[in-house]
């Protein structure tokens, strides 16, 4: 099983620092753990950036996959497909999240973290509010659950 998630808030503190770690960590996932497939889902600046990381490392490690895990869409048109095609090899919409109403989105993370032997989570556990869990919290309280190897950032 040698994929790798990307989960985090839909803000980050993005600098050049988070960048360089995000892009060391990742060719290490490839060259030291054999990591081929990355999953990503969506709606997040983080997803965004480790997307925009690993297709620049793609032109270095041509065989590595993208996959785009879908929480909106259970069926998507040719033209969709086409566009998505553009960034990822391909893309899917896990069985879990039918009819899952709002928590389309939690099930979508679950799934990515369950096919995941890694998992890289952006969940900065200082600013998340106790009264209230974002979906960067539930997926790595998930993740944790599910004794993945986890990266977390911000370190």
């Amino acid at each position: 099983m040698n994929t790798c998630c990307f989960i985090g808030h839909r803000t980050i503190q993005e600098t050049e620092e988070l960048k360089q770690q995000l892009r060391q960590v990742i060719e290490r996932l490839i060259t030291g753990e054999g990591v081929h497939t990355f999953l990503f889902g969506s709606k997040s600046r983080f997803n965004d950036l480790c997307l925009e990381t690993v297709t620049g490392l793609k032109q270095q490690y041509p065989h590595i996959k993208r996959i785009y895990v879908r929480a909106e869409y259970p069926v998507i048109d040719k033209a969709y497909r086409s566009y998505l095609m553009q960034f990822y090899e391909d893309t899917y919409y896990p069985d879990s999240a039918v009819n899952a109403g709002r928590a389309a989105y939690v099930e979508r993370n679950q799934e990515m973290i369950q096919k995941s032997r890694f998992c890289v989570i952006y969940c900065d556990e200082a600013h998340t509010p106790a009264r209230r869990k974002s979906g960067a919290k539930l997926a790595l309280e998930y993740a944790r659950k599910q004794q993945k190897t986890i990266i977390q950032f911000p370190t």
